[in-house]
């Protein structure tokens, strides 16, 4: 989690993860400044480090959480980690322990949501899956025998692109879907309906008060027809008032720190669960505002300060290219294996290209993503570098940050350890993490 001094008043128990799965990621302090700027007083960091005590004691860096593994029990993963998860969140355990930080540092398991499930489809008939439930159960007494939080994963945007029947209102928070009335509770929405599933989940099996963290929840803006930045507006809009409100769920009425996902698009994700998953950032992956947000009290989202980028040129097809020349699909194949182009998708902010400036757009990305290099706009002389941005309606033909004029992110305990002021970190550990 990250909060320092001198921030714009934050929404309480509002956070964000910030990823770094990019090809040009922005600078760690200038990503803290974001940070900052914006009011977010936390934040997550998918970050593999290889001695944690050092950073707290020599670096001053504050670290509240310890995370063991990410959603190591999603059904797509089968049986892979089922054996691995536990043994590895204990050993961390003792590892803080004998470091003598296991007061000031909890240690936690990001799970996905389908680690629980209601035979009734109604949240009191909340419990763990059975594949999993003694493991579960485990993991759970060991979380509440150390003081230390559960930490889930809401995606409501899943839910939707998952099921072509699942009501559309139903995933936002000021939505007019049929609520879902489960005995005396009326649910308006399925964040709340999840998340008290959850809590019905550990009310049937004795642990009522078990400390809950969401640790990630958001909504993306481009690579499917649903994920764009109006949806996205609207979602996050609707948790930011709820959190600044004090509003929990019917069993939880305080509500849980929340990790708004994510702070910065990653061009670099893997796109196995889909297109959009390079696009959930609030910002895009330069720190510029996709749509506003009113971060409580009046203050609107602000962009980053002091991003340098390459040369102000595009790679775009040549004018005097056929798009009937027989290389062109093969070079656009090839500049897309190695760059992002899921804003081409149906539906996704691309989609309305034609032909041409279709394979403009994979030039470019390609272009881009290799720095601009010569001979990174050869494609078998169908393509030219021009000064005329090719960007139209709602499809951005990107330039990218140049990293030779910003530090690489190689140091970043050290940037944060300079730059933050005392921000308080969240370390998202792989299960091999060490001590």
């Amino acid at each position: 989690m990250i909060g320092g001094q001198g921030l714009v008043k934050e929404v309480k128990g509002l956070a964000c993860n910030w990823g770094t799965q990019s090809t040009h990621p922005l600078q760690p302090n200038i990503v803290v400044q974001l940070l900052k700027d914006n009011g977010f007083n936390k934040a997550a960091i998918n970050w593999v480090q290889q001695n944690v005590s050092d950073y707290v004691s020599k670096h001053g860096v504050d670290i509240r959480y310890v995370a063991v593994g990410n959603e190591p029990f999603l059904k797509t993963y089968k049986d892979t980690y089922l054996q691995t998860t536990f043994p590895a969140l204990q050993n961390i355990q003792a590892a803080l322990i004998k470091a003598g930080l296991a007061k000031q540092v909890k240690v936690t398991v990001p799970l996905n949501a389908d680690v629980y499930q209601t035979d009734s489809g109604l949240p009191s008939g909340g419990n763990f899956r059975p594949d999993i439930h003694d493991l579960m159960m485990s993991i759970i007494k060991f979380l509440s025998d150390s003081y230390s939080p559960l930490t889930i994963n809401i995606y409501p945007f899943l839910s939707l692109n998952a099921d072509p029947n699942f009501p559309k209102e139903y995933a936002y928070f000021n939505g007019s879907a049929a609520p879902v009335v489960d005995g005396s509770i009326t649910y308006t929405n399925v964040f709340e309906a999840n998340f008290d599933t959850l809590i019905s989940a550990l009310e049937k099996n004795g642990f009522p008060s078990l400390s809950v963290i969401v640790g990630e929840v958001g909504w993306p803006t481009d690579g499917d027809p649903s994920a764009n930045a109006e949806n996205a507006q609207r979602f996050n809009q609707g948790l930011i008032n709820r959190i600044s409100q004090g509003q929990g769920t019917p069993k939880r009425k305080t509500p849980p720190d929340v990790y708004l996902f994510s702070l910065i698009d990653e061009d670099n994700k893997s796109t196995q669960p889909g297109n959009f998953e390079r696009h959930w950032g609030v910002f895009n992956y330069d720190g510029s505002i996709k749509y506003q947000l009113d971060m409580a009290n009046g203050k609107s989202l602000v962009p980053a300060k002091g991003v340098r980028y390459l040369a102000r040129q595009w790679c775009v097809m040549s004018p005097d290219a056929s798009i009937t020349d027989p290389n062109l699909a093969n070079s656009i194949s090839y500049a897309c294996s190695y760059a992002d182009c899921t804003s081409l998708g149906y539906g996704s902010s691309c989609g309305i290209l034609d032909a041409r400036n279709n394979a403009s757009y994979a030039f470019n990305v390609y272009y881009q993503t290799m720095d601009q290099r010569k001979g990174s706009c050869s494609f078998n002389n169908l393509s030219v570098v021009t000064k005329l941005d090719p960007s139209q309606d709602t499809c951005r033909f990107e330039i990218m940050i140049d990293l030779r004029k910003h530090e690489t992110a190689s140091s970043l305990a050290g940037k944060i350890q300079t730059s933050t002021m005392g921000l308080i970190l969240v370390l998202l550990l792989i299960i091999h993490g060490a001590f």
